[in-house]
């Protein structure tokens, strides 16, 4: 097991349990305590953890990996689920993304499904983007902003290190002036009473601005999120019109969630 690897499986029983201790650690991983001990101390200078004395804490009360220890979690169902909504995407849609790992799928089956660009009908105006984009995501926008058939547009706003995510006043005056004709909205946590909810107020109030501004809203989640709340909330059932999940939804989750009227696709 790489470095890499064990890092992302510490702060996976981290985040699950809220304390990990360094033989229980060694126990899970088949490694030395040693090099657990290691592994603590180089996560904690990266504040990612907090030191005790026999092992380690999470870092704050509002717990969040980063980006880039999630992308390996539920690999497969997140591009299961990226491929699904790319399908349902039509040429010339104005598409908005929120950061997250699942939505960065999506947009790389977008960037594949749209790979040749736009073929226009005989007779047709000129051919304008395949797609167009809008997002607050730097790392979404950095895969696409090289792919010449889609036209990319970034908000302003002030970045957040563990999503990528650009929030704040800034970012609220772009998305208040373009309308999408579909959102692509990541989440933290799926609830089939209090709706969609995200771990940060000021991600949450971007994405459900997002949804405001569409006229349909996609919700895109691998089925661990299900059932699951987060410190603030995104916008109710209400405002969803199809949530796209794996096929390990529970079937009492999903028929609840199609009761509220959310159309459940499963993949």
């Amino acid at each position: 097991m790489s470095k890499h690897e064990r890092w992302n499986t510490l702060l996976e029983l981290l985040a699950a349990s809220g304390k990990l201790e360094v033989e229980e650690a060694a126990t899970a991983l088949d490694v030395s305590a040693a090099t657990i001990r290691r592994d603590l101390d180089e996560l904690a200078e990266q504040q990612l953890l907090v030191r005790t004395r026999g092992g380690a804490v999470v870092h704050g009360v509002s717990y969040e990996l980063p980006l880039r220890y999630k992308s390996t979690r539920h690999a497969p169902e997140k591009r299961r689920i990226a491929e699904a909504v790319a399908d349902l995407v039509a040429p010339g849609d104005v598409v908005g993304l929120n950061g997250g790992t699942t939505t960065t799928e999506v947009a790389r089956a977008l960037a594949l499904r749209f790979a040749s660009g736009r073929t226009e009908a005989p007779g047709a105006a000129a051919a304008g983007p395949a797609l167009t984009v809008v997002t607050n995501a730097l790392n979404i926008a950095g895969e696409l902003a090289v792919r010449p058939q889609i036209k990319i547009v970034t908000t302003g706003g002030v970045a957040r290190p563990q999503t990528y995510e650009l929030v704040g006043p800034l970012t609220v005056g772009v998305l208040n002036e373009v309308v999408l004709d579909v959102v692509v909205l990541g989440v933290d946590g799926v609830d089939s009473e209090l709706g969609v909810m995200a771990h940060q107020e000021d991600e949450a109030s971007i994405s459900r601005l997002f949804a405001e501004r569409a006229s349909r809203v996609v919700v895109v989640t691998d089925s661990s999120k299900m059932g699951r709340r987060a410190f603030a909330r995104i916008c109710g059932l209400d405002r969803i019109d199809l949530l796209v999940t794996d096929t390990g939804i529970a079937p009492e989750t999903a028929a609840q969630l199609t009761e509220a009227g959310v159309k459940v696709l499963t993949v």
